[in-house]
């Protein structure tokens, strides 16, 4: 495996290490991100075998999306937590996946819920979102991250409305640029769309059921 992301045992090994610091749902949602990555990767390459996608990276890098929650129960802190810990690694690919997963406008650094870091660990991330182009990767994860929950694969909307109440919609932010986060998330839906030639979802087990047998738990 590249030196830049770990190999799965390794990746494997991080994620249970962090189990056990925080447990929580979060560690079942990891592991759908990392299974729909690699499914969607696989159904890319099936459509076009030139793509430049590797479906075992991809699940890797979804298995790692969420490490800073090692850390604890915070909130939109855990990209930092995730970066600096994957970095210290010595896994930079990794994490920056932690950085690029909650942001998919590039130009709108506004996470599902408030920041609970720093100003400067703030500043760092828009610094660093802005200093990029977001790859085949990053785009795979915040995709992923948009229609996963612990019990599987679900519609988008499905997902955003768990997160808006479980958060709220974050910071107080105005609802035009929550308007804009959302449809960010939905012109990634619409590019893989296109990259799997046709939907997302039909690639994706267990949609239907999760998405409308599913009871909200608040």
């Amino acid at each position: 495996m590249s030196e830049t992301i770990p190999s799965l045992t390794q990746a494997e090994s991080f994620l249970l290490e962090a189990e056990k610091m925080n447990p929580g749902p979060w560690v079942a949602h990891t592991r759908y991100v990392a299974q729909g990555a690699q499914l969607l990767a696989q159904a890319m390459l099936a459509n076009n075998p030139a793509c430049q996608v590797d479906p075992h990276r991809a699940f890797i890098l979804g298995l790692l999306h969420d490490i800073g929650r090692r850390e604890g129960v915070y909130g939109m802190r855990h990209v930092v937590d995730g970066y600096r810990y994957l970095e210290a690694m010595g896994y930079p690919e990794a994490g920056r996946v932690c950085l690029t997963h909650s942001y998919p406008d590039f130009e709108l650094v506004m996470g599902a819920s408030g920041w609970d870091g720093t100003q400067e660990e703030l500043e760092f991330v828009r610094q660093y979102i802005a200093s990029i182009t977001y790859d085949i990767y990053d785009r795979l994860i915040q995709l992923c991250d948009a229609i996963c929950m612990p019990h599987g694969f679900v519609l988008m909307e499905k997902r955003m409305v768990d997160v808006a109440l479980r958060y709220g919609t974050g910071s107080a932010a105005p609802l035009d640029r929550l308007a804009r986060r959302w449809r960010a998330f939905f012109a990634i839906q619409q590019e893989i769309d296109q990259a799997v030639g046709g939907s997302i979802y039909s690639h994706l087990p267990g949609v239907v059921e999760n998405t409308f047998n599913h009871v909200h738990t608040l």
